[in-house]
């Protein structure tokens, strides 16, 4: 399923739509997009189109397009939501590379986390990314995630190891400091 319009300070979250998709396939055939993702090779148009409709049927999947102005810059979402449990695994892609290093990924994280925990009443938030992506864990410790663990030689790419990353937020520790 697609989130609501959140509108922010500098970005806004909207629902995704298949119009935007091309630009996904675009910024995912780009290494340097790609490099701190799981990804092995860039999907075509049509398996985004085949994601698409799966996510847009998915009750446990919660997805945003990132813009600025209108600009379309990225995405970010809450996935695997455990309704009963009430916590989420977050992603966040900033693929617009000129749009890299100026807060927007901050931003757009800090908008899912308040949606996450004020509007669906979820108690934590996981997350994992490549240890060496310190862009990204400024962004979701800027948001109040911390330090949870490192999961060692999760992934090989680029002919390497790379450790992963583990940072969570609890409702609680994020209403004490929001």
């Amino acid at each position: 399923m697609f989130g609501p319009n959140i509108e922010g300070e500098r970005v806004r979250l909207v629902p995704l739509t298949a119009e935007l998709l091309p630009n996904y396939v675009r910024w995912f055939a780009d290494p340097e997009v790609i490099r701190y993702m799981s990804l092995i090779a860039p999907p075509t148009l049509e398996m985004e189109k085949e994601w698409y409709e799966k996510a847009s049927r998915s009750n446990t999947d919660l997805l945003w397009a990132v813009f600025l102005g209108e600009k379309h810059i990225g995405s970010t979402g809450l996935h695997q939501i455990d309704w009963q449990n009430r916590h989420a695994i977050t992603g966040n892609l900033i693929g617009d590379k000129a749009e890299w290093g100026k807060g927007y990924g901050s931003e757009a994280v800090a908008l899912r986390t308040r949606y996450a925990f004020e509007m669906l009443g979820l108690e934590k938030l996981s997350t994992h990314v490549f240890a060496e992506n310190t862009a990204s864990r400024r962004a979701l410790e800027k948001s109040g995630y911390q330090t949870v663990g490192i999961a060692r030689r999760q992934y090989f790419r680029h002919n390497r190891w790379h450790d992963i990353w583990l940072g969570e937020v609890l409702r609680d520790e994020w209403l004490a400091t929001a």
